[in-house]
């Protein structure tokens, strides 16, 4: 708590705060700050929560050098002020506390597709609203990615339990173990009074290399293993093929759980993998190598071709001589894509050549029904998904009110 203080105390209050503007959200920090600092945290959290109701996950998993912490005009001839610090504090102590304010009943009923950080932040926003909002889910708890593909030792899950009852009592309804796309469609949901429907599935299709080898058993994708590390027999020697954050965290996990040699490989030096993690992996004993084209997989382990960089980090030439890597165990974490299923399963629904939802301002080419988050982007940080979820959630209020 101390240092959380000293560290409030060294915030130079910026009339055009730099910080805020590295930040995706744009929160107020320079007030919340101030707020901290006159011993207001009620005031403060209830701010941090109205402007990002994933205010205290973000605090955790955001990369701050690249955002706010980045930005920050003390970061120029010293050490930024740690402002993910004191928003975890501040939002970790009064989660349960916030109160949030509910419109008066709109009548309108909407749906959400996905529980993941974009599909909580706007079923939240939308309760705001006065809106009914019932969110569809396929896992069995909600989180998505924030509690499947982050391990624990980042984002404890109990986080995500407590905002799994802070929804609940603003009187958001949620049906689990339920794939839209299978048994129900959109076109149902439709049918059945819902108004507005927001798609925010996140990424869950596993990015496949095409490569000889990968259907071996000593083969999986990270997103699986981050989903249920306990069900895979690593070994002892693993290789990971992709250094980004998924990589990372597959790697990390790995060696918490056992594992005595953890390789990670890429074709480039540069990695777009928050730096801090990075270097955690490598102190708790990863390690990187760049200039390796996986070529195939073999019962032994990856094999690769040798790749030459330029002063620029961009490929030159690739030797065609393969050079295997004993590894027990291969996981593939180069990327992830959408599922194709509600495309596939909505009439007019439409995505472009990478599968990801096609968006005019969030509205998808079908009336009524919006996108938010990675499945429209990309993979992105939590805090833009949150982001994309508010300009959404605008955008479909305009619709019900329109309606």
């Amino acid at each position: 708590m101390l240092n959380i203080q000293s560290e409030a105390q060294r915030c130079l209050q910026c009339k055009i705060p730099r910080c805020q503007k590295g930040c995706p959200i744009q929160t107020d920090i320079p007030k919340a700050i101030a707020l901290f600092k006159l011993g207001k945290l009620q005031e403060a959290a209830q701010m941090l929560f109205d402007n990002n109701p994933l205010s205290l996950i973000c605090a955790i998993v955001c990369d701050h050098d690249k955002q706010c912490e980045g930005h920050c005009v003390k970061g120029i001839k010293e050490s930024p002020v740690e402002w993910g610090s004191i928003e975890h504090f501040i939002s970790d102590t009064y989660l349960e506390r916030v109160q949030v304010e509910k419109a008066e009943p709109t009548g309108k009923h909407v749906a959400v597709i996905g529980a993941g950080p974009a599909g909580m932040a706007a079923a939240i926003e939308l309760a705001k609203l006065g809106h009914e909002v019932t969110v569809f889910e396929e896992q069995s708890e909600i989180g998505g990615m924030l509690r499947y593909g982050i391990p624990e030792f980042r984002l404890p899950k109990s986080i995500l339990d407590r905002y799994f009852k802070k929804m609940k009592s603003l009187g958001i309804k949620f049906r689990l173990h339920t794939a839209v796309g299978n048994s129900i469609t959109i076109e149902d949901m439709l049918r059945d009074g819902y108004d507005a429907v927001l798609i925010a599935s996140g990424l869950w299709r596993a990015q496949a290399l095409h490569v000889q080898g990968e259907t071996l058993p000593n083969v999986c994708y990270g997103i699986h293993y981050l989903a249920s590390p306990e069900s895979f027999e690593i070994g002892n020697r693993l290789a990971v093929i992709g250094t980004g954050n998924t990589a990372i965290d597959v790697a990390r996990t790995a060696l918490h759980n056992g594992v005595s040699y953890v390789t990670l490989y890429a074709r480039r030096t540069q990695s777009n993998a928050d730096p801090k993690e990075r270097e955690l992996a490598l102190l708790e004993g990863a390690q990187f190598k760049s200039g390796m084209q996986i070529s195939k997989i073999t019962d032994e382990g990856p094999m690769f071709k040798t790749v030459h960089l330029d002063e620029n980090g961009q490929i030159v030439s690739v030797e065609e001589e393969e050079v295997l890597e004993p590894a027990d165990f291969t996981i593939i974490a180069a990327s992830q894509g959408p599922m194709s299923k509600l495309i596939n399963t909505t009439t007019g629904l439409e995505g472009n050549e990478r599968g990801l939802l096609k968006v005019d301002e969030n509205q998808t080419t079908v009336p009524g029904v919006f996108g938010a988050g990675d499945v429209v982007y990309g993979g992105r940080t939590v805090v833009e998904a949150v982001a994309d979820a508010k300009k959404a959630v605008f955008q479909m209020n305009e619709y019900l009110k329109n309606k």
